[in-house]
């Protein structure tokens, strides 16, 4: 029987041993005054998942205006510096790889997280979504558009990030353009209504993000940099899809073929959009022709589906989310085909071990 394909190892910018990723995933543990990631929780969590044949992790801040649920680990202060190095030796020391995924979520925020200010966003619409604070879920608020002094700030944010992943020893880094965050917010029509060089054609819709990726390749190589992107997202995050959406993420796509990036990271969608209007049903399958790099899918995959989709040769890595959190050993239960420990929902996002460092390996 021929090997899977999901443990065949992947040379192309990035070296990994395997092709099963662990995707980035909240999971708010770092609940502390500075945001700082713990080698007691987040070094052994990550530690625990090393055999992924590469490691994303959580969605880092990239400064204090970029924060929009609690505990969340930051990567723009020296103590978050020293503290993501001890989980990327930890790692390392295991033989794996890992990445750090940096965010801003703009208007998927609230203002208790701004000392009472505004949060952040391509135009003032509010996404009618819920920010997770101090104090529970709450409701979104109307947010303040950018103005340009905001987005070079903001480009200078993840440069900045980007330098100090390097300096915590981190393989490389992705931008989360994805699922309704700020990137995303400058992609769509529902939340951009900008007339100057920010909004209204896809030069301009995309024109920030660019910006953000050419500033990091000053700091760390481009072949360190993967990139999210979400296109069919709709009726989350406040996010819906229109005739121009997939357009738009269809210039992104072809235009990063004149970068050298790690990787472009897809999700299929996270709703069934069958009939909604615009939509792509099949992610991997519609924009695997238009990028010649490497290309990661995501989202609800299993053994089953992600060898198929490599084998299709409609993606060239599978990044997993859940079957992470509760199975430290997803790798070698592929391998062996042993069945998948079930995850507890309710502990995702509290905080301590239950839930995140305490799941164990399989006995077999």
């Amino acid at each position: 029987m021929s090997k899977q394909q999901l443990l065949t190892p992947y040379n192309k910018n990035i070296n990994l041993k395997n092709r099963v990723v662990m995707a980035p995933m909240t999971r708010s543990r770092a609940n502390n005054e500075g945001n700082v990631p713990t080698n007691e929780l987040h070094g052994l969590y990550y530690e625990q998942r090393a055999s992924a044949g590469l490691i994303i992790t959580e969605g880092a801040q990239v400064s204090k205006d970029a924060v929009g649920y609690i505990h969340t680990a930051g990567i723009y202060s020296e103590a978050q510096v020293e503290g993501w190095k001890k989980v990327t030796k930890r790692v390392h020391d295991k033989g794996g790889k890992i990445f750090i995924q940096l965010w801003h979520v703009g208007r998927i925020s609230h203002p208790d997280f701004h000392h009472g200010e505004l949060p952040l966003s391509a135009s003032a619409i509010n996404p009618k979504a819920q920010s997770f604070t101090p104090e529970g879920f709450k409701d979104t608020v109307t947010p303040k558009e950018m103005t340009l002094e905001d987005i070079k700030t903001t480009v200078n944010d993840f440069k900045n990030a980007a330098a100090n992943a390097v300096k915590a020893g981190f393989d490389g880094v992705e931008i989360h353009s994805s699922n309704g965050y700020l990137f995303h917010q400058f992609f769509t029509n529902c939340s951009n209504t900008r007339t100057d060089d920010y909004g209204g054609n896809n030069t301009n819709k995309t024109r920030f993000f660019f910006e953000v990726l050419d500033a990091m390749k000053e700091v760390i190589p481009q072949e360190k940099i993967g990139v999210r992107f979400n296109p069919s997202l709709n009726g989350l995050f406040g996010i819906n899809l229109d005739e121009e959406t997939i357009p738009t993420f269809e210039y992104i796509i072809k235009k990063l073929n004149d970068y050298n990036l790690a990787y472009v990271h897809l999700s299929e969608p996270f709703t069934d959009v069958s009939d909604v209007p615009f939509a792509v049903t099949e992610i991997a399958k519609h924009f695997r022709p238009l990028y010649n790099g490497t290309l990661m899918i995501n989202t609800s995959f299993d053994k089953e589906k992600g060898n198929k989709v490599l084998e299709d040769g409609n993606a060239d890595i599978v990044a997993y989310g859940k079957p992470f959190i509760s199975n430290p050993d997803l790798v070698e239960r592929f391998e062996n085909n042993l069945e998948l420990a079930e995850w507890d929902q309710d502990t995702f996002y509290t905080q301590g071990a239950k839930g995140y460092t305490d799941y164990p390996k399989s006995n077999k």
